[in-house]
């Protein structure tokens, strides 16, 4: 007789359904398995029999032959435990397997038959749901499989004991529910920011249509503590963001106690982060800082001292809004539609430009510094800003700054002129102004006489690109959009060209 479990293995934040198929016959005494698993999997025989062992079931004076079909597919993960101690409690008759069939079952078992929380149990309960099953989980994992829907039939049982008094019928286990993470209280706040208008109108503007932003400025001018609070005037995630971000952070296995937020991701690598850690990879090709940044904010600080090499693995992320790993074996791909904001000083004594300020170096100090950030990833920037050193009379009697809470609010409103305008067209996917595409653009982006010509002028002189060209076109849409406009006045693309020009002008000398 063979018993035959539903389980899943991961590709991306995709689950593949695979057929744990147990046999036990004659042969050698021992528990064999086979079809292509890892180390992790290829352990689970040991922790499946200690299991089985503490729950009061014996293993067979038999030859148990595990399978996992598709026998070309790897099989990577400690989830696979509970599948084939379930299918070997089915084969010997301690669980009905007719009713295991209407189940996908991910779980690790501990030496003492409990079960353990695993990565991925949201991204297997909406896999589950999509072949018409339920899903058996960890308890642990319990409240984060909860929010793949109400309709998916969901166990989360604490031991093997307790699973199979469920399916006996003398313990009933109830569905768990979704689990919220409560929103931070003391998310920092633009009212923290002296001076710095310019910025904090960048940034806001940035905020609006979310445009990629790169700062420029001496040590101490602020720049980090302008991108920390960048979070707190983002819209929250709406429920198919929240599900897709969830999902990437379930396969990292990130989500503390499965409890989802609808705070915006906002990630901030060290330096050193090596090119797997920003864009993904490895030994089992886990998602990246880029693809944990989805539907938010991914913050480089010190912008030049990140290697070359692993910058320019942003380009893909950033054009696309998804990474892909390609392997010799294996293709996987995770979403990564991310907001870059990048924090830079001008040289690397941070000073040139400043007044009074001589390096010893030069000019190439300055030049040598910046050259470090590839033509073609500064073109796929949309806001380029200098921010100065802030002065003694902002710091000593400053004016009151507008607190977050304002900004947010013209923020949201521009962000829900730009989601009707998409919808209106059929673009349910597009969100902001940053994402849409070219033909979309020049349809909604129409400029009068005056305002085509100083694009041509500017275009001329600083020598767009193709994409600079539609990238301002794009940041002028959503300047339109905060001041509740339907067409683009000149005074929107003189300030969008002016975001660009920070990047186009020549190196400021020492």
């Amino acid at each position: 007789m063979v018993a035959r479990i539903r389980t899943v293995a991961f590709q991306g934040i995709e689950g593949i359904p695979v057929d744990v198929q147990v046999m036990i016959g004659p042969g050698k005494i021992g528990m064999h398995i086979v079809g292509l698993p890892d180390k992790a999997v290829a352990e689970s025989r040991e922790r499946v029999q200690a299991a089985l062992h503490a729950s009061g079931l014996a293993m067979p004076p038999k030859k148990v032959t595990v399978n996992l079909a598709p026998a070309d597919l790897p099989k990577e993960g400690s989830h696979f435990d509970l599948a084939i101690a379930v299918g070997l409690m089915a084969a010997l008759g301690a669980v009905p397997g007719d009713m295991l069939a209407d189940y996908v079952v991910i779980g690790e078992l501990n030496l003492d038959g409990t079960l353990a929380a695993v990565a991925g149990a949201l991204p297997a309960a909406i896999s589950a749901n999509a072949i018409g099953k339920g899903l058996i989980c960890p308890a642990e994992s319990g409240a984060e499989a909860a929010w793949a829907g109400p309709g998916v039939d969901i166990l989360a049982p604490r031991s093997l004991i307790a699973l199979a008094n469920h399916f006996r019928g003398t313990q009933v286990m109830s569905r768990p529910q979704p689990a919220v993470r409560a929103p931070p209280a003391n998310l920092p706040d633009l009212v923290d920011i002296k001076g710095q208008e310019s910025a904090k109108r960048a940034l806001e503007v940035a905020a609006a249509g979310g445009h990629n932003l790169l700062m420029v400025g001496p040590p101490g001018s602020g720049k980090s503590m302008l991108a920390a609070r960048l979070p707190s005037i983002l819209p929250p995630l709406s429920a198919t963001e929240l599900l897709e971000v969830s999902m990437i952070h379930s396969i990292a296995g990130q989500l503390s106690g499965g409890k989802l937020s609808d705070r915006r991701p906002y990630r901030m690598p060290h330096h050193s982060a090596t090119m797997a850690a920003l864009v993904g990879g490895g030994l089992r090709a886990r998602p990246g800082e880029a693809s944990l940044a989805h539907h938010g904010i991914l913050f480089l600080d010190e912008f030049p001292e990140f290697s070359p090499q692993v910058l320019d693995a942003l380009r893909q992320p950033l054009e696309t809004g998804e990474c892909v790993i390609a392997r010799a074996n294996h293709r996987v791909s995770y979403p990564a539609s991310i907001q870059l904001v990048a924090a830079m000083n001008p040289c690397r004594c941070g000073m040139a430009g400043q007044p009074g300020h001589s390096c010893a170096r030069g000019p190439r100090c300055a030049s040598d510094y910046q050259a470090r950030i590839s033509g073609p990833l500064m073109d796929r920037i949309d806001i380029r800003i200098d921010v100065p050193a802030v002065s003694a009379s902002d710091l000593i009697r400053p004016a009151p700054a507008e607190p977050s809470a304002g900004v947010a609010r013209r923020v949201a409103a521009a962000r829900d002129r730009q989601r009707e305008r998409f919808e209106g067209e059929g673009q349910y996917t597009v969100l902001t102004n940053a994402r849409c595409s070219t033909a979309m653009i020049e349809k909604y982006a129409e400029l009068d006489p005056a305002g085509l010509q100083l694009l041509r002028d500017a275009a001329e002189k600083l020598k767009f690109s193709a994409r600079g060209y539609h990238r301002v076109l794009r940041v002028a849409r959503t300047l339109a959009d905060l001041d509740a406009k339907d067409g683009i006045g000149r005074i929107h693309l003189a300030e969008a060209i002016s975001y660009r020009m920070a990047g186009e002008r020549p190196t400021v000398s020492a």
